[in-house]
């Protein structure tokens, strides 16, 4: 039976997977009712849609319905112009704009306006309206010159994955909301951090793992490629040097390249977790240790040109650089202090 229509809602448009079915049928010649229950609609609606959608020919021949250029007829008269939030309320846009002058990202922005004005509900607007602004143009919006003060700095935006491409959930993969309590406080050495440092045109990759409580890092040789194999089998032989009581977590984002996390955990012995999608400062650590690292592996140059003693020479002078944090000792200092001397939370908090 067709579904039926909740009184006073609007009637469901037709997707254009139902309209190629509509195409499909109406030229074999069935009825408005034989497609209406095909597609999942009422017979009259099949019928609106073919009068409004069909070419007619004054050579005798019937009707054509093609399903493209009926999409592109509803989506036209599916527009609704209208002014956009920001270019409406003069008062909330000129606050945006002042605080982007001030290089506040359109997240901050955005938290900030309901701390500023909790009694204000016009003053509400999400960072995505904010980042649309920027980049769309609306008319009456935000000024186009504005898009120099965001982070990346870009004046178009950049998409999220390539057109067709599908990210899909690693399978068995563990939030990092389910993560011991005792990694946050970094109170508890052998919690690490990972991700990669992708070369050229994406065809090339350095990993990185480093310690959450002594910033100690690790360096993965991916000479051929960073798929799930290679990654998988660089972090056993890595991790696998270490003394078990290094060996607790590690936190990585969602990248397919980890997809055998569940081998690596058993060889291993260690809790894998996962970040959530584009929220790279659930693991602030290991971002700012990428960017030490760039120092030596430029953007868009190949990285598999890098032998292996290289990466070792790399990471001994990042262990080896004196570091705030730890009152100026190197992280290579510290992790000797964990591993020689009998373990005291109290003496590794204070590096937080």
């Amino acid at each position: 039976m067709p579904p039926s229509v909740t009184p006073g809602t609007a009637r469901p448009r037709l997707t254009f997977e139902q309209r190629e079915e509509i195409a499909v049928l109406h030229a074999s010649g069935s009825s408005n009712a034989v497609i209406a229950e095909a597609v999942g609609c009422h017979r009259s609606t099949i019928g609106r849609e073919l009068k409004a959608n069909s070419r007619v020919f004054n050579d005798g021949h019937l009707p054509r319905y093609r399903a493209s250029t009926a999409q592109k007829r509803s989506d036209w008269r599916a527009r609704r112009p209208k002014a956009t939030k920001l270019a409406s309320c003069e008062r909330l846009r000129t606050v945006v704009q002042d605080q982007l002058e001030q290089e506040h990202s359109p997240e901050q922005i955005s938290a900030r306006l309901v701390i500023d004005y909790p009694d204000d509900p016009e003053m509400r607007v999400s960072d995505e309206t904010i980042y649309r602004e920027i980049y769309v143009q609306a008319r009456g919006g935000l000024r186009r010159d504005l898009h120099q003060r965001l982070r990346t700095g870009r004046a178009i935006r950049k998409p999220r994955r390539a057109t067709g491409e599908r990210r899909g959930r690693i399978p068995g993969m563990v939030n990092i909301s389910e993560r011991p309590a005792e990694v946050e406080d970094r109170a508890v050495p052998g919690h690490w951090e990972g991700d990669l440092i992708i070369g050229k045109d994406s065809g090339s990759a350095v990993g990185t793992l480093v310690e959450r409580t002594t910033g100690f890092c690790l360096l993965l040789h991916l000479p051929d490629n960073h798929g799930a194999d290679a990654v998988a089998d660089a972090m056993i032989t890595a991790m696998s040097r270490l003394p078990a009581t290094l060996r607790q977590t590690v936190t990585w984002d969602q990248g397919v390249e980890m997809s055998n996390h569940v081998q690596i955990a058993a060889a291993t012995d260690l809790d894998i977790y996962f970040c959530d999608p584009h929220s790279p400062w659930q693991r602030g650590t290991n971002e700012n240790t990428n960017g030490l690292l760039r120092q030596y592996f430029a953007k868009g140059s190949d990285l598999s040109v890098y032998a292996p003693d290289y990466l070792e020479h790399v990471s001994r002078k990042l262990n080896n650089r004196p570091r705030k944090r730890l009152q100026f000792r190197t992280p290579a200092e510290t992790l000797d202090k964990l591993l020689s001397e009998p373990f005291n939370p109290s003496d590794v908090a204070s590096t937080a």
